[in-house]
């Protein structure tokens, strides 16, 4: 196995157990993260979110929780997984199942450097929000709403740790 599928594996062994800093330690300083919700430089903002979504989870969807991966692949240069996330969405009570396509590379250190997540958002918003997602999570003003308050909430959450 090459190190850096090492590294996925301990990545996503540390996300099924909630672990957000066993899932930082995995990033490089100058990491990037994208998704569909999230647009982050820098490994604190991608660790606190991770951090910020690992305690939701504990706090309000311990119960439910539960994370399988696949098709870890990766050789020096990047990498790829499939996983899927069954978890109740902690602003609306809802639970959610996520199927997610994801993308990595790495540095000479074996430290992932860009993390680009994919899944359906419109199949996600359905799940996590209900009505509206069924009727509008197809459009961009839905995403961008969506995006701002994630942001909002990730911006909020970091301000309480330490730098």
């Amino acid at each position: 196995m090459h190190p850096n599928q090492q590294t996925l594996e301990t990545f996503y062994g540390a996300f099924a157990r909630l672990d957000p800093d066993t899932m930082a330690s995995c990033y490089a300083d100058d990491a990037a993260f994208d998704d569909a919700v999230f647009s982050l430089r820098g490994k604190r903002d991608v660790g606190g979110m991770w951090r910020m979504l690992c305690e939701a989870t504990r706090a309000r969807g311990a119960d439910v929780w539960k994370l399988q991966y696949r098709d870890v692949r990766a050789d020096a240069a990047g990498g790829r997984a499939h996983w899927d996330a069954h978890y109740r969405f902690s602003a609306t009570g809802r639970i959610v199942d996520n199927s997610i396509d994801a993308q990595f590379e790495f540095n000479p250190a074996g430290q992932i450097v860009r993390h680009q997540d994919r899944f359906d958002f419109w199949r996600w918003s359905r799940q996590a929000l209900g009505a509206p997602g069924v009727l509008l999570g197809w459009t961009p003003m839905l995403r961008g709403k969506v995006r701002r308050q994630a942001g909002a909430s990730l911006q909020r959450f970091l301000a309480k740790e330490p730098k």
